[in-house]
């Protein structure tokens, strides 16, 4: 894990979205698509506004959700909603989404269609991930229904999450699916995440700190 300490937050959003498409830009240059893989919540809002306008092949470029909510577009609470806001815009309208929610009760209805529009596009080029103060990251949570299924090496690429505390199911990447990433991120922000980074590290077990399944190799970027 490499760890970059940043002097304010609005330096950290600009730089970050900068690798992040320096990296895609590098991928395009010897493969013919990238997959671009990003966070929902709020900490990656100001991120995406500054990628939204890189010039990039954006056409060539799949752009998804780690982890979703299952909630229509239109909820309050869907993280498709912040993406279309503010990454799926001006240059960046050309990318192809990639969607975690079908309409259906239950995600387990929908998760073999949505896994096989994933297939074709991994593995992920280029991914960005937060991290919870329970060091969740994307739908992996402790104590969450299928956590050991989530954190094996032979998980499918996507699975139905229920943990305590989430008001709804989830759709999340498997940690397989996320550790193999070509390129990893980590963006927090504050003293309490920072304190629980450095508590995953100290505790070195997924179970308990699901962030530790993808921290190997992966740049985390943090600002007070």
């Amino acid at each position: 894990m490499n760890f970059i300490e940043y002097a304010d937050r609005e330096m950290m959003m600009i730089d970050l979205a900068n690798i992040l498409a320096a990296e895609l830009t590098s991928t395009l240059m010897h493969e013919d698509q990238a997959l671009l893989v990003v966070p929902g919540g709020t900490t990656p809002g100001p991120i995406f506004d500054v990628l939204c306008a890189v010039d990039l092949d954006w056409a060539q470029i799949s752009v998804m959700l780690s982890d979703e909510r299952w909630v229509p577009e239109v909820s309050p609470r869907s993280n498709t909603r912040l993406l279309r806001e503010r990454l799926l815009i001006e240059r960046a309208g050309a990318a192809r989404y990639l969607p975690l929610y079908s309409e259906a009760e239950k995600p387990e209805e929908k998760l073999s269609e949505l896994a096989a529009g994933l297939a074709p596009k991994l593995p992920i080029s280029v991914l960005l991930l937060g991290m919870g103060d329970d060091m969740h990251t994307a739908s992996i949570f402790p104590q969450a229904d299928k956590l050991a299924q989530a954190l094996a090496p032979d998980a499918p690429p996507l699975l139905a999450m229920r943990a305590p505390g989430a008001p709804e199911p989830r759709v999340t990447l498997s940690a397989r699916v996320l550790d193999n990433a070509l390129a990893k991120h980590v963006v927090i922000t504050g003293p309490q995440k920072r304190a629980a980074l450095e508590r995953a590290v100290e505790i070195n077990d997924p179970l308990a700190a699901p962030i530790c399944a993808v921290l190997g190799g992966a740049t985390v970027h943090w600002a007070l």
